[in-house]
């Protein structure tokens, strides 16, 4: 069985912006993939409402920082085949002041330590497929946190991609089948889950 784990905030999650519940699991992109795979695959969800990709949330909380928790998380689930990692959309929140760039950094950061790790099979490092979230949309009740955050947001998939190829990943731009809701403009409909966990489903078949 091929075991891969989705890293990533709010929308690996499964947040609903219309309840502000969860999405149930077979909702969820992370189910969707689970369930386009089949029994061959084991999908881990790793999804924390808020987490960022290096940055100390000075109101959430440190734990909220993906790059604390990254270690002791391939720690828990090794051996790994890949490690999918969606984040930067909490990097956008105003009270970070960084640059798209420095966001992709960010990710970067991440990747290498997956790529680091001795927590693949037989000791070796887990394959990595780094996406790039999709634009933030219109803002409506986040529109102080993410105050600029979709100008910056429109430059994620060519900064990620040029992560991705500089730090020896594989990489998907979500844009291509998901948009942001328009809702909050921040969180995923049902619609974009569904269209995710297919399209990323078909990437894990060929990079697996």
């Amino acid at each position: 069985m091929k075991e891969i784990l989705c890293y990533g905030d709010s929308n690996t999650w499964g947040y609903n912006p219309s309840t502000k519940e969860r999405y149930e699991r077979d909702e969820r992109w992370t189910g969707i993939l689970q369930t386009t795979l089949g029994d061959e695959y084991h999908i881990i969800e790793e999804g924390l409402n808020g987490r960022t990709t290096v940055w100390n949330d000075p109101i959430e909380g440190e734990y909220k920082n993906g790059k604390t928790y990254l270690i002791p998380c391939l720690e828990s689930h090794k051996p790994l085949d890949l490690v999918i990692i969606m984040l930067g959309t909490n990097d956008l929140k105003k009270r970070f002041s960084v640059t798209p760039q420095d966001i992709a950094e960010g990710a970067g950061v991440l990747v290498d330590m997956v790529k680091q790790s001795g927590c693949g099979r037989n000791g070796h490092p887990p394959k990595v497929l780094l996406l790039a979230p999709p634009p933030l949309g219109r803002l409506t009740e986040f529109s102080e946190i993410f105050e600029g955050g979709p100008e910056k947001s429109k430059k994620f998939p060519a900064y990620y991609k040029r992560i991705a190829e500089e730090h020896g990943c594989e990489f998907f731009d979500t844009s291509r089948v998901v948009r942001s809701s328009d809702i909050d403009g921040v969180h995923f409909d049902k619609k974009s889950h569904r269209a995710l966990g297919r399209a990323i489903a078909e990437l894990v078949k060929k990079i697996l």
